[in-house]
């Protein structure tokens, strides 16, 4: 297999048909007529089918499409999936929506990885329209015997493809239509009735059946979609204020990382930092003797992107510490940082794979008004395809030591197509290695790095903080966007405090965790998160104060948790209720219910029989209340219904009906996160 085109280099034969079919070029689009009935905004689909849509593991999909036909006669519409080895499912009966929208909804739920599709199929059902026009016609008198016997044929029909162990139903209808002697409500009832229905919704007689398909989705492995995320700097545990703690003190901290319930540790670059133009405490050009600089700033002589920094210790330290994560059930994520440290060897090997300025130097890499005077940005246009298998190589080298998900850095930074191929090979040989993309960027290009391959984003989370926004911006990721886009949650990072969590206190933490791990399949946070840490660089800014991006900064976990200034059981219980509740591993199926309170929200998460709802304040400061009223179809129950729920934070049981009371105070219980059960109340 060639390797993917380097850039601006020209493709060979098999590279251009790889890419066709990776980029979808070489796929057929489903036409608006391929049949009988238009089937019309088909959902989800990503380019037109061109892209495929994102999907997991046991993720339920929801499919919609407008399907309309001619006239009175009775439509029916199938969702069929098709398996990544060309097989079809089992079709599912598509549901009408009603309301005159002419929208049919069902759901498919992949449960093997690969290149799924899934085909929409109307068809002329002579059975439903039959009945519909029987059950008026006949009791009005009109038509009587033509009607039973048109009823009688359509049974004639559909027994002949049905198996011989269920066709008797059919064969004994048909002779009560034809028979004289019997009511004519009788033999109404017997060409209609409970066993017949049931036979036909098993083996339709289906007419008429237009295509439209197949659709492309990608299933990817259940952690693309659902994960706890824990992000730390290896070199901050066992640290002093000027000594670099280790991988061996690390790992050590991976038991307590683990008693939380994260699936995912997160560790920023471990790689050797340059000392050209190093940076000191809180981003300054003066560094003293012992500050450690930015691990942002890679490379120096002692090595690359391929190297364990001299102060972390070796790769068999850092193959020690994956395989202690991978026995507790946890997997290790990498930052790929596609810039380099002055010093880099990169850098001063005289490669083309940096932009100068007039003067002759290199551009360093700014952000303003943030300037990186450490770091130089990439170039993509002077050595495409040097970069691109550098950038391979890197990938498979710490592949090789079993790191099978990589956080990139600023990849909206970068030409898109790059990031294309490189995906693509990447899963060509592994298709379980995952990418998040780290690009707090315009919609666009958020949407494009999707679309591309990155398996998750990093999203506006963090500065969605009133419930309007919250709620828009949640209807958008888990209805239009999560199509393409998958969001990953973070409470923050080291870039990012919120002013929410500098003025709002410990409530301001737990309210946010719960937003983010209830919200969102996946989420994460900062270590230092569970201790509050709140303290910004100066105000108006969303930069720590002594930041870790410049400095070791050793934490007392345990001391914080036995003082009770610590979130870390809660977050254990967040965490827990995750697991044991397969409804908050979804995205798709999120439903917000009305609250006469703008301080409080309410939406519930459905999977199955597992229905989860949450109601949240919002105010970190002070008690609130509300009248909650729920959509009680959302939930599967009737308007009039009523149910036993039980409050997974405060281990209490309640009755709940459409309209609830709640009283929320942030310093005690910022939300009931509602486990309902089923049956009367």
């Amino acid at each position: 297999m060639a390797k993917p085109p380097p850039g601006s280099g020209a493709p060979t034969a098999a590279a251009e048909k790889y890419w066709a079919r990776r980029s979808g070029t070489s796929r057929k689009v489903p036409e608006l007529l391929s049949g009988r009935f238009p089937i019309m905004d088909v959902w989800p689909t990503v380019e037109s089918g061109r892209r495929p849509t994102k999907g997991a593991v046991d993720e339920e999909i929801p499919v919609e499409a407008t399907v309309i036909r001619e006239g009175h006669d009775a439509l029916a519409v199938d969702l069929v999936a098709i398996r990544p080895d060309g097989t079809r499912c089992d079709p599912v009966r598509m549901v009408d929506l009603g309301q005159s929208s002419d929208r049919w909804r069902a759901t498919i739920r992949p449960d093997s990885e690969g290149e799924w599709g899934f085909l929409i199929e109307a068809w002329s059902d002579p059975y439903g329209t039959w009945t519909h026009r029987a059950g008026i016609k006949v009791p009005a008198g009109v038509d009587i015997e033509l009607e039973l016997e048109e009823g009688a044929r359509v049974l004639d029909r559909a027994a002949a493809g049905v198996p011989e162990d269920e066709v008797e139903p059919l064969i004994a209808a048909a002779a009560a239509l034809r028979n004289v002697d019997l009511p004519e409500e009788s033999r109404l009832a017997a060409g209609t009735g409970r066993k017949v229905r049931e036979v036909m919704l098993r083996h339709p007689l289906r007419d008429l059946v237009t295509p439209s398909g197949p659709w492309p989705v990608q299933v990817d492995r259940r952690r693309a979609l659902y994960g706890s995320w824990y992000e730390f700097f290896p070199r901050s545990e066992g640290a002093t204020s000027t000594t670099s703690g280790t991988l061996r003190d690390a790992t050590r901290r991976l038991d307590a990382v683990a008693e939380m319930g994260f699936d995912v540790v997160y560790l920023p670059p471990i790689h050797p930092i340059g000392t050209v133009n190093r940076k000191g405490a809180n981003n300054t050009m003066e560094p003293g003797q012992h500050d450690p600089g930015s691990p942002w700033a890679i490379g120096s002589a002692a090595g690359g992107h391929d190297t364990v920094h001299p102060d972390l210790g070796t790769i068999d330290d850092f193959d020690a510490f994956v395989a202690r994560a991978r026995e507790l059930n946890m997997e290790v994520a990498l930052d790929l940082a596609l810039q380099v440290a002055p010093d880099h060897p990169w850098a001063t090997a005289g490669k083309n794979w940096f932009q100068q300025r007039a003067d002759g130097t290199i551009a360093y890499a700014e952000n303003p008004p943030k300037k990186y005077q450490d770091i130089y940005p990439m170039w993509f246009d002077g050595d495409p395809a040097g970069i691109y298998q550098e950038v391979l190589r890197i990938l498979h080298h710490w592949m090789a030591h079993d790191v099978r998900i990589f956080r990139v850095d600023n990849p909206h930074t970068k030409p898109v197509r790059f990031w294309d191929q490189l995906i693509a090979e990447i899963h060509r040989t592994d298709p379980d290695v995952l990418f998040l993309a780290e690009a707090f960027t315009r919609p666009a290009m958020m949407r494009a790095l999707a679309e591309v391959g990155f398996h998750q984003n990093y999203s506006y989370f963090t500065w969605r903080t009133e419930k309007w926004e919250i709620e828009e911006y949640l209807r958008f990721l888990s209805g239009p966007a999560s199509a393409y886009m998958r969001p990953n949650f973070f409470t923050n990072t080291p870039d990012i405090l919120h002013a929410y969590l500098q003025y709002g206190g410990p409530g301001a933490f737990s309210i946010r965790a719960t937003l983010a791990a209830t919200l969102a399949p996946s989420y994460g946070i900062y270590s230092g998160f569970e201790l509050f840490e709140q303290v910004a660089l100066r105000p108006g800014s969303e930069e720590y104060l002594d930041s870790e991006k410049y400095a070791y900064r050793p934490r007392d976990y345990a001391a914080a948790e036995a003082a009770g200034r610590s979130l870390a059981p809660y977050l254990t219980l967040l965490n827990d209720i995750r697991r044991r509740h397969p409804s908050l591993q979804q995205m798709r199926n999120l439903t917000f219910h009305a609250v006469d309170n703008d301080q409080i929200l309410a939406f519930s998460k459905r999977d199955g029989d597992d229905i989860v709802i949450v109601i949240l304040t919002l105010d970190p400061f002070g008690t609130r209340e509300a009248t909650v009223t729920l959509d009680m179809p959302a939930l599967g129950m009737d308007w009039h219904d009523s149910f036993r729920v039980r409050d997974e934070v405060g281990q209490t049981t309640f009755v709940w009906r459409q309209h609830n009371y709640v009283r929320l105070d942030p310093h005690a219980q910022c939300a009931h996160i509602l486990h309902v059960r089923r049956g009367a109340a």
